[in-house]
């Protein structure tokens, strides 16, 4: 247990952020679900710049990776080439 007032503090801060960031991640995965699930290139070409845009967001913050930001957009741009 936190002795010192700053320390307490940091508990509650990491707590706030820590929920946070699950749901940036949870957004990001619905998100990446919506368009490998999608049947239709249009649809999909439509929702790939605002799920890049998220993607790009997270990895700025720091909430995934910058590989696995890459990862991601490179392998929907593969799929959605593919429809």
């Amino acid at each position: 247990m936190a002795n010192h007032k700053s320390a307490k503090k940091r508990i509650r801060a990491n707590e706030s952020k820590r929920l946070a960031n699950r749901y940036f991640a949870r957004t990001m995965r619905n998100a990446l679900k919506d368009i490998r699930l999608a049947t239709e290139k249009t649809a999909s070409e439509e929702k790939l710049p605002k799920v890049t845009s998220l993607i790009d967001k997270l990895a700025k913050k720091g909430i995934i990776h910058k590989n696995k930001a890459a990862n991601l957009k490179s392998g929907l741009a593969v799929k959605i080439n593919n429809l």
